[in-house]
């Protein structure tokens, strides 16, 4: 277990300390009403690629960013009506919306896995709320080691993860937030949670048949998919004069994930170089070998998925 000095008291002094840490790329476990998140600033690419690795997780699956309000919301994703009305209606608290993410919006790619769609919650825990109004924007999967049982206290955390917590005591939800996908025909559920299906539906109506479930990945909910339109060529030391390089570490390639083969540095650009190498104009994408060992796997995964042959 993690030493006892990595708590850090919910007072002003340790959200300001918390704070700090997440302003400097750092992480730090956070409670919110629903489990204990493992938060990053959303901006940093550096600093998400830090949660997959602190996580162990491995795949790059779209994270949930948590906001302090609508208005912070608005800058991050395009709201529908029917979104302004949930997000009215169960704001703050434990509903999350997949919506279509800004163009100009300031989150790293990473955040949304390559995705056009962002998925958003606004917290209700005073602690997160504080977190987010000082710091802007936070990506927070549960605290927890990847495969573990998801943390509703502290101690849960330090149990398979190593960072400095905010104590807050137990969540009050203790299960994970509800995600919906707000669509031009309605809603559909992605993953239930802690608002119940029922309060939405009296709201937004009945939800959307699932059986014609468009391709909308969710946080916690299943593997995305993201693959360029060219075919990609994996563990490629040299490239075809049809195909676009992405290098790693000595092999330089037309643009790099990592000139040092720093693996947090090619998770934190994996998705802009994908998409930078879909736009080249070249026929074919090349990617250099890149270990299979820590975040490397999750590249790697991600990278197998984007090679595999189209359906």
């Amino acid at each position: 277990m993690a030493s006892k000095s990595r708590i850090l008291l919910p007072d002003a002094a340790g959200i300001a300390a918390a704070a700090a840490i997440l302003r400097a790329r750092g992480l730090v476990a956070v409670p919110t009403e629903t489990v204990y998140g493992l938060a990053a600033r959303a901006d940093d690419g550096a600093a998400v690629a830090g949660i997959y690795a602190a996580k162990g997780r491995p795949s790059f699956n779209p994270l949930i960013v948590h906001v302090a309000d609508l208005a912070q919301a608005e800058t991050l994703a395009v709201f529908s009506p029917l979104a302004h009305a949930l997000a009215q209606s169960f704001w703050p608290g434990p509903l999350t919306l997949v919506l279509p993410r800004r163009a100009d919006a300031p989150v790293a790619s990473l955040v949304t896995a390559g995705l056009d769609t962002i998925a958003l919650r606004c917290p209700a825990h005073p602690v997160m709320q504080a977190l987010v109004r000082s710091v802007g924007p936070l990506a927070a999967p549960s605290a927890n080691a990847s495969g573990r049982i998801s943390p509703t206290r502290a101690g849960h955390v330090l149990e398979s993860l190593d960072v400095p917590v905010i104590d807050a005591g137990p969540c009050s939800a203790g299960v994970e937030s509800t995600i919906v996908a707000v669509e031009a025909g309605g809603w559909r559920l992605l993953r239930p949670g802690a608002v119940a299906v029922e309060a939405i539906a009296a709201l937004a109506g009945e939800p959307l048949a699932s059986e014609a479930m468009p391709a909308v990945q969710a946080p916690g909910m299943m593997e995305s998919h993201y693959a360029p339109q060219q075919p990609v060529r994996l563990a490629a030391a040299t490239a075809r004069p049809d195909e676009f390089h992405i290098g790693f570490g000595p092999v330089k390639g037309d643009a790099t994930l990592s000139a040092s083969g720093d693996l947090t540095e090619a998770a934190a650009r994996l998705f802009d170089l994908l998409h930078v190498a879909q736009a080249s104009g070249r026929a074919g994408i090349a990617v250099a070998p890149v270990p299979n060992h820590g975040l490397g796997l999750a590249i790697n995964d991600r990278l197998a998925r984007a090679a595999a042959p189209r359906g």
